[in-house]
């Protein structure tokens, strides 16, 4: 069984992702998870300290999976490939990137949540242009591609696909913006 602390940041991760973070309230997470709303304040005093560590425990679970990438796959491509997938379960799951969804409100959000989504972008940015280089190196992917552009643009693609083929095609407008990624590279 989980403990409450891990109970309040699953359902209220669930809950950001739908509505946002001005559209997120403690009432929100008290009604999923049935307990007060002091009981919650007990754990997280403040909006911006749950959110926090929102994007803390969000971040954590990507390097988790950016590290499994590394030592399960092998060429660049099948790197970046695994890399858009996990992008694959929001999709299903129609909920947005926690990251993005908060960086569209960006002007709402105190300036030590900002910081963090720039910091998050930005490793997801730098993991995905050391990938090219090596796979450049490599030989592997095709000469000319600018590594630092290649990899601004596929996180751009991967946001925006997700957010834009939950009201299109789903499953196979993403897995077009992928083959679009990876023919890119070829």
């Amino acid at each position: 069984m989980q403990d409450t602390k891990t109970r309040l940041l699953r359902e209220a991760e669930v809950i950001v992702r739908a509505k946002g973070y001005s559209g997120f309230s403690y009432a929100d997470l008290e009604a999923a998870v049935g307990i007060r709303k002091a009981s919650i304040h007990h754990h997280f005093k403040t909006k911006e300290s749950l959110v926090s560590a929102l994007v803390d425990e969000y971040d954590r679970r990507y390097d988790d999976e950016l590290s499994r990438i590394m030592s399960e796959n092998r060429s660049a491509i099948e790197k970046l490939d695994a890399y858009g997938r996990l992008y694959m379960q929001g999709l299903q799951d129609d909920l947005g990137c926690l990251c993005a969804v908060l960086a569209i409100e960006l002007h709402a959000l105190p300036v030590s949540l900002t910081n963090k989504l720039s910091l998050f972008f930005d490793k997801h940015i730098a993991w995905i242009e050391a990938v090219i280089e090596d796979g450049l190196a490599r030989g592997e992917i095709r000469r000319g591609v600018e590594a630092a552009s290649y990899a601004r643009m596929t996180v751009a693609a991967l946001e925006g696909a997700l957010l834009m083929e939950r009201v299109l095609q789903g499953v196979v407008g993403f897995e077009a913006t992928l083959d679009a990624i990876r023919k890119g590279l070829g």
